[in-house]
């Protein structure tokens, strides 16, 4: 392990499976500890007995991010043990159903919006002061290319990955002049369950794992990363690395 990361606190959410749980994963090895927040305990179980068997360990979260008020008791939890983060990295999300945006029911609506985008903004709430007390606090949402370039029939998800771009747009303007930096990935396609439920004719061998994905999560996150409102593309970005 390099250990770039080594004493800093990374809170991931979503991170039982898929993405989150490669990047729970990648930033354990490179030293973090990681609080890793979703809401399957068996799921967290199993990423901790991951982490364990390469020397480290994680701090298990089983909550729901549509609990908005446990995500506040969370923030008070971190002050009182660690009393700062260092990086969080907002990854959780719901697809929705995709269908015309006048079949969608109302409750299936908001259900998205809240885990996609009101919950990230409770995130940032409870969160922003203990990023302000790290001397390189990180963030990094996590989007979709359907949040910049809108797609039928992707609605609800599309609407909520759009709202959470400016979103994170506006946070990083207003935390420049601080050690804060906020910026946004997209991922593109990747071999997920999330992609498979969106994608089912789709052969996920073509597409990049998780893990290999989750190489530019820890690059954004380091200290020495210092672009802020930014918007990363992993297949752009992996090209770059050619």
């Amino acid at each position: 392990m390099s250990e770039r990361l080594k004493d800093r606190i990374a809170l991931v959410t979503g991170a039982s499976r898929g993405l989150g749980r490669a990047v729970a994963t990648a930033l354990a090895r490179e030293g973090a500890h990681v609080i890793a927040v979703a809401r399957t305990q068996g799921a967290l179980v199993e990423l901790d007995d991951e982490i364990r068997a390469f020397g480290q360990f994680a701090t298990l979260v089983p909550l729901d991010l549509g609990d908005f008020e446990g995500i506040d008791r969370l923030g008070g939890a971190v002050h009182d043990r660690w009393g700062r983060l260092d990086i969080l990295v907002g990854n959780a999300a719901i697809l929705g159903t995709l269908t015309p945006i006048s079949h969608i029911e109302p409750e299936e609506f908001q259900a998205v919006l809240d885990i996609n985008l009101i919950a990230n903004w409770r995130l940032i709430r409870a969160f922003d002061p203990l990023l302000q007390l790290s001397n390189a606090g990180r963030c990094v949402f996590v989007t979709s290319g359907v949040g910049h370039v809108p797609r039928a029939y992707w609605s609800t998800y599309a609407i909520s990955k759009s709202a959470l771009e400016a979103m994170v747009r506006i946070y990083a303007q207003e935390v420049a002049d601080t050690p804060v930096r906020a910026n946004i990935l997209n991922p593109g396609a990747t071999r997920t369950a999330m992609r498979a439920q969106a994608m089912p004719g789709e052969n996920p061998s073509t597409l990049p794992s998780p893990d290999e994905v989750a190489a530019l999560y820890v690059e954004m996150v380091l200290p020495e990363f210092t672009k802020n409102g930014v918007l990363l593309d992993y297949q752009t970005w992996k090209g770059a690395e050619k």
